[in-house]
């Protein structure tokens, strides 16, 4: 697989300020989709990249999440995976380093993991351990944070901490 984005231009994509929309955090109300929850927010950034917030979880484990961040690869139907927040529900290994573990965990699109061809791993599959959030609402929060999102009024994300059903 070519390499899609160096690392300087990832770093470029997190960094790029993203308004998030007046009713964002209605657009990211968790529905039933086979076997899960799921959501997903579509924002502009100021450089005019189209990025999407995907939110997934279990509804049989609350650990088995995932907050993603993508960006639309103009001229394709494909979304890159910049940031996958994931929860503590499965091992993971990073292949290049060796170094598995099963805890709460931050993907990272990397220029190398992209190298390594069409296959697994894919673009994010490096990750490390993270002791910031323990399920899947804080895990949107430092998505937020670290992403350059910006969130205009007193919106938070209490509604992802409805109970399951």
């Amino acid at each position: 697989m070519a390499v899609t984005f160096s690392d300087p231009e990832i770093a470029a994509l997190l960094a790029e300020r993203k308004p998030l929309p007046f009713n964002w955090s209605a657009q990211l109300q968790l529905k039933p989709k086979r076997g899960h929850d799921e959501s997903e927010l579509v924002t502009i950034g100021v450089g005019q990249n189209e990025f999407d917030v995907i939110i997934r979880r279990s509804k049989l484990n609350p650990l088995a999440f995932s907050v993603i961040l993508g960006v639309r690869i103009p001229q394709s139907n494909r979304i890159f995976r910049l940031r996958r927040y994931n929860g503590k529900s499965h091992e993971h290994t990073n292949k290049i380093e060796g170094q598995t573990f099963y805890d709460f965990h931050i993907h990272m699109a990397t220029e190398r993991y992209q190298m390594l061809g069409n296959r697994e791993p894919r673009e994010d599959s490096y990750a490390e351990v993270t002791a910031r959030y323990g399920d899947v609402t804080a895990a949107l929060d430092c998505l937020i944070a670290d992403a350059a999102f910006e969130i205009e009024g007193p919106q938070g994300t209490m509604f992802l901490l409805a109970p399951e059903v």
